[in-house]
């Protein structure tokens, strides 16, 4: 697939992903978010695959210069020629050179992870390569891919669920979502004990009621102290983290990821016994998720593992089964259901028919705060793909529509309005960008 570039909204989003450059990896955003994001590249990878695939590459293998020793694909990789105070928390506020082996060496990164949607990046890239180069990435990124899946497939999910736990918000990359609140209500921060810092978001965002409150980031930055005191090392000190939640968005994901893994090892001449470990983990995957599926009510749940209890709050994540695939037929069609009804794009006051990250019948629902109501670009990337790929073309291609108008019309921004379609967050958001390239490819 090639994308016009003389189309004005892709020569826009193009110039977004250029001025976003910084000649070894692209800024989530030009001021907001000055770093490299680990699931933002994996994104904004698939939308350079249109402009150049020796670009795209770059991004993946920029990313991948900070996987840990463990496998674990950090949530930031630093660039060093941002100043320390641009964003917080900064590189030293983690400090996984100094705290953890497994750091790696020179890198500056988090502590953290994000949704592993890399592995789904990488397949993308290959299918627009010759067969020859094709084979050659698959060959350079299959081995850390199964490093980093088999982290996830054991760090966290020590219960052999096929549910992933995250161990912060952050980790989800939906960082303020209603989904977490009971679980970080519990979390006292020690009096004394937390180290005062000074946020940076809040210069780069007109209306702070956009963004998490501060006693979200002191609950939020003492989780990070707690990792620092365990060494980053969950496996270890996993029973005694404050938050953990198994989180099914990131595990129907890292089902779509490992399903996209299998073929990146055919092209890369994998091993047959990993093979069939990664097809354990797909059906692991798969087992785990139509456990939290409640069919009676619609909605599929995250499981606080410290509480024993399910998160039943009505949230995007509803369609994590959608992404890992293979729908039972009943489950389809609630899905679908529940996709197009007032509840989510069936809403009224929608101004278009896309989903919230919240819905708005949840009394948790904010329209303009964050993953508490907002429309969000790449989340309508995902779902499009997600439809598409089960065979549900005419959704697909209504959502794909509305992006566009909706694009059209606010911007390439980070989140918007469901309702009054402002535009919200940072502007000129990179992984906004790709995916409109990737849109507009696909037509």
């Amino acid at each position: 697939m090639s994308v016009d570039q003389d189309n004005p909204m892709a020569a826009r989003a193009a110039a977004i992903l250029r001025a976003n450059d910084t000649g070894t990896s692209i800024k989530a955003a030009p001021a907001l978010y000055p770093h490299q994001w680990s699931w933002d590249a994996a994104f904004v990878s698939i939308g350079l695959a249109h402009l150049s695939l020796d670009r795209a590459i770059q991004e993946m293998r920029a990313l991948f210069r900070g996987q840990w020793k463990n496998g674990m694909l950090p949530h930031i990789v630093y660039s060093a020629d941002v100043p320390g105070g641009a964003y917080f928390p900064d590189a030293d506020r983690w400090d996984v050179a100094h705290i953890s082996p497994d750091a790696p060496g020179g890198i500056a990164t988090s502590g953290i992870i994000q949704p592993p949607i890399h592995a789904i990046a990488i397949r993308r890239i290959c299918d627009q390569a010759t067969p020859e180069h094709a084979r050659a990435i698959a060959s350079e990124f299959y081995g850390p891919l199964l490093e980093w899946h088999r982290y996830l497939a054991s760090a966290r999910d020590p219960e052999v669920s096929g549910l992933i736990t995250i161990v912060h918000p952050w980790e989800s990359g939906m960082d303020n979502s209603p989904r977490w609140d009971q679980a970080m209500a519990r979390i006292q921060v020690p009096q004394g004990e937390l180290m005062p810092f000074e946020r940076s978001d809040l210069a780069h965002v007109f209306d702070a009621s956009q963004r998490p409150t501060n006693e979200d980031y002191d609950r939020l930055m003492w989780i990070v102290e707690v990792l620092k005191q365990g060494s980053y090392r969950v496996d270890q000190i996993y029973d005694e983290l404050p938050f953990r939640v198994k989180d099914i968005f990131m595990s129907a994901m890292l089902v779509a990821a490992n399903e996209a893994l299998i073929r990146i090892a055919a092209l890369a001449d994998g091993d047959f016994d990993d093979l069939t470990i990664i097809e354990s983990w797909i059906d692991r995957g798969r087992r785990g998720l139509a456990e939290q599926w409640l069919p009676d009510q619609g909605l599929c749940c995250d499981w606080d593992v410290i509480d024993d209890s399910w998160i039943k709050v009505q949230t995007i994540a509803t369609f994590a089964p959608l992404l890992a695939g293979q729908l039972t037929a009943d489950t389809r069609t609630a899905l679908i259901r529940v996709w197009s009804s007032e509840v989510f794009t069936g809403h009224p006051g929608l101004r278009w028919a896309l989903p919230p990250s919240t819905s708005p019948g949840e009394p948790s629902f904010v329209p303009n705060r964050y993953w508490r109501g907002p429309v969000w670009p790449v989340m309508n990337w995902l779902l499009w793909w997600a439809w598409e790929r089960i065979g549900e073309g005419e959704i697909a291609a209504a959502l794909r529509g509305n992006a566009l108008d909706q694009i059209s019309s606010a911007g390439f921004a980070e989140y918007v309005e469901p309702f009054t379609g402002e535009a919200l967050g940072s502007d000129n958001q990179s992984w906004t960008a790709a995916v409109v390239l990737d849109w507009l490819a696909a037509s």
